[in-house]
């Protein structure tokens, strides 16, 4: 058996980040101001990011440096390694390679310290002292929570309910990096306090956490919000992980035909993908880029290309996504990270520009797939990233079905040591699939903001 781990030196972690935003063929439509239908300008996000942030997340260009003490950070686990699954092909039969980009390595688990760190140390040197967020599985929390103890930063956490109660060894990391970690919805801010009048027992959703968090930072001078995908900047922070996966599989001798990812907000599924996707739109190998996301919260395959709010209590501005409506509440499967009513603006853009495709699967298939991941790889993956596996293993049968050599690339996003509850629930049998309603989401639907052509 050839050499299954490809390992880049420390010297070829990417300077810069990439964005996807100079190679596009038609530009993304604008951000808009909930109030006058316009585009936001800077001074419009200015009470909830530093400049920094808001310049990258404006930007065309096409490469933005990456600061050296972000990277003096990244090098505690970066470059991630890539490994070639020689046990998964061999115990799915198939003629196809698979690859993999494990993003577990970091001291959170995930690959949300790409951003967060980034975000924290900006923060920092605009003089920030408190960052508000919100959470769903606790990938991202605790990410933050990371940063801001690297760089000296308050951090307060809204945690989805279900998954609070769900995962309480996230809860119990965030605090072990120094943030306050509680319950959304919570009694701490009026929106918070609004759903729970309409319902104490409301399980929670991530558009209820990010109204939380938004409105403890838009209230407070001393205190910026960060968000762990869906903006443009989040993504951009991600691209680190495709761009060492390309030089990585150069190593390798290969080149990916297929290149899968989980989606929820749509953070780590443009790290893996955006990479591949610019170098296309630049003339390059054309692939097949796939989303795989949950049945249950379907965004990119049941939602609505609208704008809509990226909240529920209607503080953000307006982004035209795929949308289940922004009052949409999901129910409480295990992939919390990937629980969000809309799609990354950028990753919707693709969508509709037919550069990716879309698929979803329910959580009992996705947990069958982790688990026969992880008898042949040995790594167990978070119930988010059950979904990638899911859906490069779908891959890899069809290539057998067709008889296709092909190279198949997914992102491992992150370990599922913190989510052993849900794995005890799955060989218990009791782990089920769940649906979404469909009168709740026709409704959170027709409530989408009139927006003019």
């Amino acid at each position: 058996m050839s050499q299954t781990k490809f390992l880049l030196d420390e010297s070829k972690m990417p300077t810069h980040w990439y964005n996807i935003a100079a190679d596009l063929p038609v530009a993304a439509p604008p951000v808009l101001h909930p109030g006058t239908m316009q585009p936001v300008g800077p001074d419009d996000l200015a009470p909830l990011f530093p400049m920094e942030l808001i310049m990258q997340e404006v930007s065309t260009e096409r490469e933005i440096p990456i600061p050296e003490p972000v990277r003096e950070v990244f090098r505690l686990w970066r470059p991630a390694p890539l490994i070639r699954a020689h046990r998964l092909e061999k115990a799915l039969g198939t003629p196809a390679k698979i690859y993999y980009k494990y993003e577990g390595v970091s001291p959170a688990g995930s690959h949300k310290p790409n951003t967060a760190i980034p975000q924290a140390w900006y923060n920092a040197q605009a003089g920030i002292k408190k960052l508000s967020t919100e959470t769903g599985a606790g990938q991202w929390g605790s990410s933050l929570a990371f940063a801001g103890a690297l760089f000296g930063l308050q951090v307060q956490v809204f945690q989805v309910r279900v998954s609070y109660d769900q995962k309480p060894y996230r809860r119990a990391l965030m605090e072990t990096y120094g943030a306050s970690c509680v319950a959304s919805p919570s009694n701490l801010t009026n929106a918070g306090r609004a759903i729970l009048a309409q319902n104490p027992e409301h399980p929670g959703s991530l558009g209820i956490a990010i109204s939380e968090a938004v409105e403890v930072a838009a209230t407070n001078d001393d205190t910026k919000y960060a968000l762990g995908s869906v903006l443009n900047h989040v993504l951009l922070h991600q691209t680190i992980i495709g761009q060492e996966a390309m030089l990585q599989l150069e190593m390798a001798g290969d080149d990916p035909d297929v290149v899968v990812g989980c989606t929820g907000g749509g953070s780590n599924f443009a790290g893996i993908a955006f990479p591949f996707i610019g170098q296309q739109l630049r003339g390059g190998k054309k692939r097949r880029i796939v989303a795989v996301e949950p049945a249950a919260c379907p965004s990119l395959t049941r939602g609505k290309y609208a704008y809509d709010f990226g909240d529920t209590a209607h503080l953000t501005p307006l982004t035209k996504m795929h949308t289940l409506g922004s009052t949409f509440t999901p129910p409480g499967f295990h992939a919390g990270g990937l629980r969000y009513h809309g799609m990354a603006p950028m990753v919707s853009h693709l969508k509709e520009l037919g550069l990716i495709e879309a698929t979803a699967y329910h959580q009992v298939a996705c947990f069958e797939a982790g688990v026969l991941f992880a008898r042949a790889e040995g790594i167990v993956p978070a119930p988010e990233a059950n979904h990638a596996v899911k859906g490069a293993i779908a891959e890899a049968l069809r290539c057998k079905a067709e008889g296709k050599s092909e190279v198949i690339l997914f992102n491992l996003c992150g370990h599922g040591h913190f989510d052993m509850a849900a794995y005890t629930q799955y060989f218990a049998g009791k782990l089920t699939d769940q649906s979404y309603d469909e009168a709740e989401l026709a409704m959170a639907l027709s409530g989408l903001p009139s927006v003019p052509a």
